[in-house]
């Protein structure tokens, strides 16, 4: 993948008048503050610019008064000049719209920070790093965006989230910076922080007692599974967007390099996710079976019955231990 320079991205968002922001779907905190940031920014610009996503934002997103300007839908009305995608490591990723974006005539500008970025864009921006919104901050200062508290909420609702609140291995000086510059501009940590990682509803609680009362290890401890059903979800009243972060408490367990999470989507088909420690690249592991992220953090789906589908991801990340 060819990457432009930071100087040539800053000069064609300065240049779009009219732009259609998209992310991947099931979104996450950090594809909704960045597609989101970037919009405030265009319009406090007086440009005209929409977010497309195929899914609306989870309730638990519903406190940033920003959240309620995504679509599910590309307004048919408006001609537009430019095509952004952000946190989207593959044009698929963005679902509905990925065949709109794909054929789209004008500009497309693929800014990321997953390093399995397939650069797919006519303009690519994808730097490693913990979050997209730590990228975008840095564009926004080159292009003269002004950094609001409500841009710089967005922003840090990205940083913080996919950081793991600061605590991943790929954080650097450069993401502290980033969250000491937003929070200049009067971004409210103590809010995000209790938002996404201290409350939660009865559901979730009821939920991750379930799931966490069911891990399973292997490779001599070293690799673990959680399992959400779509029993679990219906008998706690759950849903799929409450089960963020679940991958995570695995990888508390001494000795324990490898946490993976299957979600069932439906039958004999499930979300995986997988994190890391560092001493397993599990970009790599993902890459096995079509999908993808970063080192310590991938994904991918996977069909097949259970207990093959464990046998399966229990040999890919044996290769790679």
């Amino acid at each position: 993948m060819i990457n432009n320079s930071a100087f040539e991205i800053a000069e064609k968002l300065k240049k779009a008048n009219s732009i259609a922001v998209f992310c991947h779907a099931r979104p996450d905190g950090d594809a909704l503050g960045a597609g989101l940031a970037l919009c405030l920014a265009f319009h406090n610009a007086g440009k005209s610019a929409v977010m497309c996503c195929e899914d609306l934002p989870p309730e638990k997103f519903a406190f940033l008064p920003a959240m309620k300007l995504v679509r599910r839908g590309l307004p048919t009305k408006t001609e537009y000049d430019t095509f952004i995608s952000v946190d989207c490591a593959d044009v698929s990723r963005m679902s509905i719209f990925a065949d709109a974006y794909s054929k789209f005539a004008g500009t497309t500008i693929n800014i990321d920070h997953h390093v399995s970025n397939s650069g797919y864009g006519k303009l690519n921006y994808v730097i490693d790093c913990p979050a997209t919104c730590e990228v975008l901050t840095d564009l926004f200062s080159l292009a003269g965006f002004e950094i609001t508290k409500d841009i710089a909420d967005l922003l840090l609702l990205g940083l913080i989230t996919d950081s793991g609140n600061f605590t991943h291995l790929d954080v650097g000086e450069n993401t502290f910076k980033t969250a000491a510059k937003l929070r200049a501009a009067g971004g409210d940590v103590n809010l995000i922080n209790y938002m996404m990682f201290s409350r939660q509803p009865k559901q979730r609680a009821v939920l991750y007692g379930r799931v966490m009362n069911k891990i399973r290890f292997a490779l001599d401890d070293r690799l673990t599974f959680i399992v959400t059903t779509l029993d679990d979800m219906a008998e706690t009243g759950a849903d799929k967007s409450l089960t963020e972060g679940f991958v995570d408490f695995p990888l508390t367990v001494d000795g324990v390099e490898v946490s993976i999470s299957l979600l069932e989507v439906k039958k004999n088909h499930y979300k995986v996710s997988f994190r890391s420690k560092g001493k397993v690249n599990v970009n790599a592991v993902a890459a096995t079976f079509g999908g993808g992220g970063h080192v310590l953090a991938s994904g991918c789906v996977l069909g097949g019955e259970f207990e093959e589908v464990i046998e399966k991801l229990t040999y890919a990340v044996q290769q790679n231990l």
